[in-house]
Protein backbone atom coordinates (compact mmCIF):
# COMPACT_ATOMS: atom_id res chain seq x y z
CA UNK A 1 0.00 0.00 0.00
CA UNK A 2 1.50 3.31 -1.08
CA UNK A 3 0.76 6.62 0.61
CA UNK A 4 -0.08 9.50 -1.70
CA UNK A 5 1.45 12.44 0.16
CA UNK A 6 -0.22 14.98 -2.12
CA UNK A 7 -3.65 13.59 -1.19
CA UNK A 8 -2.61 13.40 2.45
CA UNK A 9 -1.74 17.10 2.40
CA UNK A 10 -5.03 17.91 0.70
CA UNK A 11 -6.97 15.99 3.35
CA UNK A 12 -5.16 17.87 6.11
CA UNK A 13 -5.85 21.24 4.47
CA UNK A 14 -9.48 20.35 3.79
CA UNK A 15 -10.11 19.24 7.36
CA UNK A 16 -8.37 22.33 8.73
CA UNK A 17 -10.58 24.55 6.59
CA UNK A 18 -13.73 22.67 7.62
CA UNK A 19 -12.80 23.44 11.22
CA UNK A 20 -12.14 27.09 10.25
CA UNK A 21 -8.57 26.86 11.50
CA UNK A 22 -5.56 28.61 10.02
CA UNK A 23 -2.17 27.02 9.47
CA UNK A 24 -0.89 29.36 12.16
CA UNK A 25 -3.45 28.07 14.68
CA UNK A 26 -2.46 24.47 13.91
CA UNK A 27 1.22 25.33 14.19
CA UNK A 28 0.70 27.00 17.57
CA UNK A 29 -1.35 24.07 18.89
CA UNK A 30 1.14 21.46 17.72
CA UNK A 31 4.37 23.33 18.41
CA UNK A 32 5.33 23.00 14.75
CA UNK A 33 6.30 25.89 12.51
CA UNK A 34 3.73 27.47 10.24
CA UNK A 35 6.09 26.77 7.33
CA UNK A 36 6.22 23.05 8.22
CA UNK A 37 2.40 22.81 8.27
CA UNK A 38 2.30 24.53 4.88
CA UNK A 39 4.95 22.17 3.49
CA UNK A 40 3.00 19.13 4.70
CA UNK A 41 -0.24 20.43 3.14
CA UNK A 42 1.57 21.11 -0.14
CA UNK A 43 3.36 17.72 -0.07
CA UNK A 44 6.80 19.33 0.10
CA UNK A 45 7.49 17.59 3.44
CA UNK A 46 6.65 14.14 4.75
CA UNK A 47 5.66 14.35 8.42
CA UNK A 48 7.17 12.10 11.05
CA UNK A 49 4.81 9.82 12.94
CA UNK A 50 4.97 12.15 15.93
CA UNK A 51 4.12 15.16 13.77
CA UNK A 52 1.31 13.27 12.06
CA UNK A 53 -0.20 12.34 15.41
CA UNK A 54 -0.04 15.96 16.63
CA UNK A 55 -1.79 17.19 13.50
CA UNK A 56 -4.43 14.45 13.67
CA UNK A 57 -5.15 15.31 17.29
CA UNK A 58 -5.67 18.99 16.50
CA UNK A 59 -7.86 18.19 13.49
CA UNK A 60 -9.82 15.53 15.40
CA UNK A 61 -9.23 12.90 12.72
CA UNK A 62 -7.61 9.48 12.65
CA UNK A 63 -4.29 8.78 10.98
CA UNK A 64 -6.21 6.36 8.72
CA UNK A 65 -8.13 9.30 7.32
CA UNK A 66 -5.09 11.53 6.87
CA UNK A 67 -2.88 8.83 5.36
CA UNK A 68 -5.38 6.83 3.32
CA UNK A 69 -8.67 8.73 3.28
CA UNK A 70 -10.36 6.00 5.32
CA UNK A 71 -12.99 7.15 7.78
CA UNK A 72 -14.60 5.10 10.49
CA UNK A 73 -17.73 7.13 9.99
CA UNK A 74 -18.68 6.96 6.33
CA UNK A 75 -21.12 9.82 6.97
CA UNK A 76 -18.36 12.27 7.93
CA UNK A 77 -18.35 13.95 4.52
CA UNK A 78 -22.13 14.27 4.53
CA UNK A 79 -22.10 15.77 8.02
CA UNK A 80 -19.40 18.19 6.90
CA UNK A 81 -21.49 19.27 3.89
CA UNK A 82 -24.55 19.78 6.08
CA UNK A 83 -22.52 21.84 8.56
CA UNK A 84 -21.24 24.06 5.76
CA UNK A 85 -24.80 24.62 4.51
CA UNK A 86 -26.04 25.38 8.02
CA UNK A 87 -23.55 28.23 8.21
CA UNK A 88 -25.43 29.89 5.36
CA UNK A 89 -28.75 29.85 7.22
CA UNK A 90 -30.24 32.57 9.34
CA UNK A 91 -31.89 32.06 12.72
CA UNK A 92 -35.37 31.41 11.28
CA UNK A 93 -34.13 28.69 8.93
CA UNK A 94 -31.96 27.14 11.65
CA UNK A 95 -34.99 26.86 13.95
CA UNK A 96 -36.98 25.23 11.14
CA UNK A 97 -34.14 22.79 10.43
CA UNK A 98 -33.83 21.99 14.13
CA UNK A 99 -37.56 21.27 14.36
CA UNK A 100 -37.37 19.06 11.27
CA UNK A 101 -34.43 17.07 12.67
CA UNK A 102 -36.20 16.68 16.01
CA UNK A 103 -39.30 15.42 14.21
CA UNK A 104 -37.29 12.89 12.22
CA UNK A 105 -35.49 11.61 15.31
CA UNK A 106 -38.69 11.40 17.36
CA UNK A 107 -40.59 9.60 14.61
CA UNK A 108 -37.64 7.26 13.99
CA UNK A 109 -37.96 7.68 10.23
Amino acid sequence: MEINYREMGRRIAKRRKILNLTQEEISEATGLSNNHISNIENSHSIPSIETLMKVCEQLDVTPDYVLLGITKDSNEELVSQINQKLKLCGEKKLKLINNFITYIIDEDI
